[in-house]
This record gives C-alpha cells, structure tokens and sequence, in this order.
C-alpha cells in the first residue's frame, strides 16, 4: 500500500471508531501522541481507544447512530518519501473536536499528535 492509501485507511478507522481499522494502517513504530494521555505506542492504542471510546459513549450514550469522528479540513504534503496531514476532527454528539497533525510512510502512519480545540469533561 502507499502512504496515501495507508493515510485513508486510518482515516476510515477513526470514522467508524475500529481501533482494528486504525492499527491496520498503523506502522510497527506507531505513536500516537495525546496531551491528556502522552504518548500512546501501537502496542498500548488499543486499551487507549477503548478508554476513548467509553468517554465519548459516557457523553453521547452508547446509542448513538452515527460516526464515530468526522474529519475535515485535510491538507497533505508530501516529502522526502513521508506524507505529511493536518486535518481537523470532531465526535459527533458531543464538544470534542481538535487538530491532528499525521505523518505516513509507505509502511504505514508512523506518528499522530493531537491537540484539543475544547477541554474534555472530567
């Protein structure tokens, strides 16, 4: 796969909420970087999106008949065989939303760093 294709299965596991679909796209060196939970390596995301997914269930119920996250604003640039993303992203259903800046090679999305546009609740 390339790095383009690699960078839109991983959009497509935040989407519909599959950490299975986000750590396919993942590479071996996957970290994914959050200001409340620090850096998160592939081998720990799965027990970090679990935790995700039940705050967001906690707000929204566990009910909810929609995407998980919806990501927008999508700008890419690529370089010295890395593609570079920035986009914007929101959980339907409740005030999360923020910026990712996500970094891809074509062995898959090596890095992710979050920031938040609002506090989560808590």
């Amino acid at each position: 796969m390339s790095a383009s294709d690699h960078l839109g299965a991983y959009a497509g596991g935040w989407g519909t909420g599959s950490a299975d679909g986000i750590l396919g796209a993942a590479s071996s060196s996957f970290v994914f970087d959050d200001p409340n939970a620090g850096k998160i390596a592939k081998a720990d995301f799965a027990a970090y999106f679990a935790g995700l997914k039940n705050l967001v269930d906690s707000i929204r119920g566990a009910n909810y008949d929609g995407p998980f996250m919806d990501l927008s604003e999508v700008v890419t640039k690529e370089e010295d065989g890395v593609l570079t993303a920035w986009c914007w992203w929101a959980v339907p259903g409740t005030e999360i939303q923020g910026s990712g800046l996500i970094k891809v090679r074509d062995d898959g999305v090596v890095s992710e760093r979050i920031s938040y546009y609002s506090k989560l609740p808590g």
